[in-house]
């Protein structure tokens, strides 16, 4: 789940007896994947405009958007109000990035990742298998009442999450990543939020687009289609599958890059490997930016870089699994 910027632009937990353990989940879990389903369906169905807050670590990031469903599909408008002024405009899958401060647009694909409200998947029942799912209490977001539901994971290779998502339509207003001792990895959460027909379409049109005539448009981030790369992970930690392969095309590189990404249906971690340039010094190991854990290392000839909202042993894991397809 990552925020504008990733792209250039994602519980106290009580334990009792494992038979009480055992009988709740089994009864709430079907309540529990049901708000998940109507969290999911809201995100892609609703007319909605407001502000949110996206905060990792001591950073606080500020942004607009607005999301207009019609006969066409999905638009939306995705706007920076803290530094400098960045702008996403998405129809469908076509996204379009304005970046005024340098006059460029780059024009890509909806990317594996998604962003907030929009962060559950459209298939969600394999969540069960590696999370589980309950109802909390009901909370009050941005003026609107709403229902928190909680998934603990049943294992240490991902976070756990915490939504709260408004009682009447569905639409997740507050979201909270946590890590295995409970703290706030990442938090998006609504401040002004309204939803409802009057949202019309001009209101997801760029500001910058009678500007752009004679901006630079780059391309260069529009990935391939689908193809086989040559690589594989031989022991993605359980629940994770891939969902992504392709070669991108990424300025500054001499060729294609092969990009695979892994997913358990809410986590996602990207695998990028690459020829390791020559007279180029890399740094082998984990790093962190923000709430994202980064992996590298060599393999051969090539320099493997994994990267994700996960906990580093998981991207870890795959990043020391990425080998040559057999």
């Amino acid at each position: 789940m990552l925020h504008m910027t990733s792209i250039h632009f994602r519980f106290p937990v009580f334990l009792f007896l494992a038979v009480a353990v055992n009988t709740g989940y089994a009864q709430q879990a079907p309540e529990g994947l049901a708000w998940l389903q109507k969290i999911a369906r809201s995100a892609r169905e609703l007319n909605y405009a407001g502000t949110f807050v996206y905060q990792h670590g001591s950073q606080v990031e500020t942004s607009r958007i607005t999301h207009v469903v019609d006969a066409a599909g999905e638009h939306e408008k995705l706007e920076a109000l803290d530094g400098s002024p960045r702008e996403i405009i998405r129809n469908n899958d076509q996204v379009m990035c304005y970046f005024p401060d340098t006059k460029t647009v780059k024009v890509d694909k909806r990317s594996a990742n998604r962003t907030f409200p929009a962060l559950l998947p459209e298939q969600l029942k394999s969540l069960a298998d590696n999370y589980q799912i309950r109802i909390g209490k009901q909370n009050r977001i941005a003026g609107h009442d709403c229902q928190v539901v909680i998934l603990e994971p049943k294992d240490k290779l991902r976070y756990g999450h915490r939504f709260c998502a408004a009682t009447d339509s569905g639409l997740l207003l507050k979201a909270k990543m946590l890590n295995e001792r409970s703290d706030v990895v990442e938090q998006f959460a609504f401040t002004q939020l309204t939803i409802g027909e009057e949202i019309g379409k001009e209101m997801v049109e760029s500001r910058f687009d009678a500007k752009s005539l004679g901006w630079r448009f780059d391309r260069t981030a529009t990935p391939e289609a689908s193809v086989d790369t040559g690589w594989e992970v031989s022991s993605a930690p359980a629940g994770f599958r891939k969902i992504v392969e392709m070669k991108r095309v990424i300025p500054g590189k001499s060729g294609p890059i092969a990009h695979l990404v892994y997913s358990d249906g809410l986590a996602a971690v990207s695998i990028f490997i690459e020829p390791v340039p020559s007279n180029t010094q890399f740094q082998h190991g984990m790093s962190q930016q923000g709430a994202i854990n980064i992996y590298t290392r060599r393999h051969a000839d090539n320099m493997v870089t994994v990267l994700g909202e996960a906990p580093a042993e998981t991207v870890m894991q795959i990043g020391n699994s990425v080998a040559k397809s057999r």
